[in-house]
């Protein structure tokens, strides 16, 4: 059985969705960003306690399918800009993996999540940099050809108008401020 589960953000949150699980007397064939599939169906009693427990741990069991499609969205979108090397068009890499049309995915984010997919790739895109920019020793130049800019002034740019701050300018402060993944 298929599981998704929204906010699962990182290594850890895959260990703790696992341990919820196995917890629960659950088979784990396998866990990644956003889902889970078991051997075998779950009872009414495991679903409703695996519920709440993932809420205590801030994640959320998605059976709404329109919201399964948006988080499925999401994750599609935190890959595609964490992707190394040449990066296909958004349009395209979506519609390719969820086996959509892009214009349905797109209306479809806009409606549930108040933001338009190109709008949330970009906030992705700019929290990524300045992640490198914290904890990295990459120049600007470097961080650009790493998410796929098409030159360090577009970053440059891009990062100014989200941030109000040029990426410089960012990696000077002594608190960088930045949102975690799930609060995109």
């Amino acid at each position: 059985m298929k599981l998704l589960i929204k906010n699962m953000v990182c290594p850890r949150c895959i260990i703790a969705v696992k341990d919820i699980l196995e917890a629960e007397g659950v088979k784990v064939k396998s866990v990644a960003l956003g889902d889970a599939e078991t051997e075998g169906e779950l009872t009414d009693g495991q679903s409703i306690a695996i519920a709440r427990r993932l809420q205590n741990m801030g994640f959320e069991l998605l059976d709404d399918p329109r919201s399964q499609l948006v988080e499925q969205i999401r994750i599609a979108v935190q890959e595609l800009v964490r992707m190394k090397g040449e990066r296909p068009k958004m349009s395209d890499y979506l519609s390719h993996n969820l086996k959509k049309d892009y214009s349905t995915l797109s209306k479809l984010f806009s409606e549930v999540r108040g933001i338009t997919i190109e709008r949330f790739a970009i906030a992705h895109r700019i929290e990524y940099a300045k992640e490198l920019l914290c904890y990295s020793q990459l120049s600007t130049s470097e961080i650009a050809y790493t998410l796929g800019y098409s030159s360090p002034a577009h970053l440059s740019s891009q990062f100014k108008q989200v941030t109000g701050m040029t990426p410089k300018e960012f990696r000077a402060l002594e608190q960088h401020g930045r949102l975690s993944l799930d609060e995109l």
